[in-house]
């Protein structure tokens, strides 16, 4: 059996276009005029879309009206407690500082006595000689007790020739004096003292006149 080869002609075959390379420049320009072709084509065939638009109901209104009463509401009682928290806190202060303040003139009163019965001991060592060890003693402890006081803010009140006040002075006794004006305080029987303008003790005096 024998086999016919078939032979292929070129007037057979189909006809090719030759295939030419294109310049970056025309390669440029289709790609622009591809990009301007396309929106052209989507405003064609797109349409506009409405924006949509809420209405309320008249109990939609009423509810909003209702929370913002509600909020003016909570803000005001906000306002009032924060203004009160903030007069109780000042008030607190107060509070604590006046304690403080009361118990050191508490403590210090507890100490006055000491200060009196120093000073009596130095006062009654006045006659002895100035270098004895007993007097020095006695006066470096009643300087030191003095500086003491001094550091606490504690001030001794005037009273010795001063005019008798009633707020800083008790006078325990009047009597005549042609040397001293009216309601002068002529003697000083117990030392005063006073803390800031509180008045820890009053002076015990004589008024003249």
């Amino acid at each position: 059996m024998n086999e016919q080869e078939e032979k292929v002609t070129p007037e057979a075959q189909e006809p090719q276009e030759p295939q030419t390379e294109k310049t970056p420049e025309e390669a440029s320009q289709a790609k622009s005029a591809g990009e301007q072709t396309e929106p052209q084509a989507e405003k064609k065939g797109g349409k506009k879309k409405k924006e949509k638009g809420y209405t309320l109901t008249a109990e939609q209104m009423e509810k909003m009206e209702q929370a913002a009463a509600q909020l003016e509401s909570v803000k005001d009682q906000y306002t009032r407690l924060a203004a009160e928290y903030d007069n109780y806190r000042k008030r607190t202060a107060r509070e604590k500082e006046n304690l403080y303040e009361d118990a050191k003139m508490e403590t210090i009163k507890s100490f006055l006595a000491v200060y009196d019965n120093l000073e009596r001991a130095v006062a009654a060592c006045a006659g002895e000689d100035p270098d004895a060890p007993h007097r020095k003693g006695l006066e470096m402890i009643f300087h030191q007790f003095e500086e003491i006081l001094t550091g606490l803010g504690v001030t001794e009140i005037e009273a010795q020739g001063q005019p008798f006040d009633p707020e800083k002075h008790n006078a325990v006794m009047h009597i005549d004096d042609e040397n001293l004006g009216e309601n002068v305080v002529s003697t000083v029987y117990q030392k005063g003292f006073a803390l800031g303008e509180k008045v820890l003790r009053f002076a015990t005096v004589v008024v003249a006149n």
